[in-house]
C-alpha cells in the first residue's frame, strides 16, 4: 500500500506542473470512463436528478448528467493542480465578489461560521478566503479512512495556510478558542448525509424530504458568532465566483432552525441556477424519515 501511495504521490506531483488547460485535456479521458465505461455510480445520479427536478424531461436530465460528469472530471484535476497553483492563478480563477464581509467581521473581533455545500470546485474556496492577520481560518473536514490519502488531502487543503480540523474535534476546537479569545473565520460543508444517530433536523430539499445536520447552526449560536452562506458559481471553465450572503451577524438572535432553514434555502437555489455542478453522485437520500425511530 505504500509502495502504491508513492507511486501515485509521485504522479499526481509531475502531473500537477501541467497548465489547466492541458490538464483539462485528462479531464475528458476521465469523463469517458466515468460515465461511458465504469458508468461510476449513473444509476445514483440519475436517480437523485429525476427525484430532485420531476418537471424536467428525460433529455434535460440526461444532458444534466453529462454535464455533470465533465464537471466532476474537471474538478478532479483542478484538485490534482493545487499541488502547484500559484497564489496569483488561484486568486484569479477563483474570486469572492464581497471579500470584506469576512474581513470587516472579524477584524471587529467577531467570529463566523461559513456554510457552504459540495458546489463548483469547494476544494479551492479554502486557499483564498482566509487570508487574513490575527485571524484563524479554517475548515471543518470528514478524516478518510486511508491515512495516505487522508494525509495527501489535508496537504492539499492546508497549503495556503487553512487551518483543518476533523469534524469530531469542532465543539472541542472552538471551545478552546473561545478560551483563548481568538478570533476565527471556520468553513462547514453543510450538505453532508447525518449517520443514522444524527437525523434530527428534516426539511423539503430539492422536492424531497432530506436530513441536514445542525451542529453548525447549534455551535453558532451558543457562541453568538455571525453566520454567512458562500453562493458559487461557475462562469467558465476553471472560473468560479462566490458571493458571501450574511445570514445572521449574531446566531443568538435566531430561532432554533433558523439558521439552518435559511441555509437549505439558499443552497436549494444555487443548485436550481445551474444543477450540473452539485454532488450528484452522493447517497444523499439513503435516509427516511421512519428510519429515525
Amino acid at each position: 500500500m505504500i509502495v502504491l501511495y508513492y507511486i501515485f504521490y509521485a504522479f499526481v506531483w509531475c502531473l500537477s506542473f501541467l497548465p489547466l488547460p492541458v490538464l483539462y485535456l485528462f479531464s475528458y479521458v476521465i469523463y469517458f470512463l466515468a460515465y461511458y465505461v465504469v458508468k461510476y455510480r449513473r444509476g445514483v445520479v440519475r436517480e437523485n436528478l429525476l427525484r430532485s427536478f420531476p418537471e424536467k424531461s428525460l433529455e434535460e436530465i440526461v444532458k444534466i448528467e453529462k454535464d455533470y460528469y465533465l464537471h466532476f472530471a474537471d474538478v478532479v484535476v483542478e484538485t490534482v493542480k493545487l499541488m502547484h497553483i500559484s497564489d496569483e492563478e488561484i486568486r484569479h480563477r477563483m474570486q469572492f465578489t464581497n471579500p470584506e464581509v469576512i474581513s470587516d467581521f472579524c477584524k471587529n473581533g467577531k467570529s463566523m461560521i461559513m456554510l457552504l455545500g459540495h458546489y463548483g470546485n469547494w476544494e479551492w474556496i479554502p486557499s483564498i478566503y482566509l487570508n487574513y492577520d490575527g485571524i484563524i481560518g479554517g475548515e471543518l473536514y470528514r478524516p478518510l479512512n486511508n491515512k495516505f490519502f487522508d494525509g495527501f488531502f489535508l496537504k492539499l487543503r492546508s497549503r495556503f495556510g487553512t487551518v483543518n480540523i476533523p469534524k469530531n474535534d469542532a465543539l472541542r476546537t472552538i471551545v478552546g478558542y473561545r478560551r483563548e479569545n481568538k478570533t476565527f473565520a471556520l468553513g462547514f460543508i453543510a450538505d453532508q448525509t447525518p449517520s443514522k444517530n444524527n437525523l434530527h433536523y428534516w426539511n423539503n430539499f430539492l422536492n424531497q424530504d432530506t436530513p441536514f445536520l445542525n451542529g453548525p447552526e447549534r455551535i453558532a449560536r451558543s457562541g453568538g458568532y455571525a453566520v454567512a452562506y458562500f453562493d458559487v458559481q461557475k462562469v467558465a471553465r476553471g472560473y468560479y465566483t462566490c458571493e458571501i450572503i450574511t445570514i445572521t451577524e449574531d446566531a443568538k438572535q435566531t430561532a432554533e432552525n433558523e439558521i439552518t432553514d435559511k441555509y437549505v434555502e439558499l443552497f436549494e437555489r444555487t443548485i436550481r441556477r445551474n444543477p450540473a455542478y452539485w454532488l450528484w453522485s452522493h447517497r444523499r437520500w439513503k435516509h427516511k424519515r421512519e428510519s429515525e425511530a
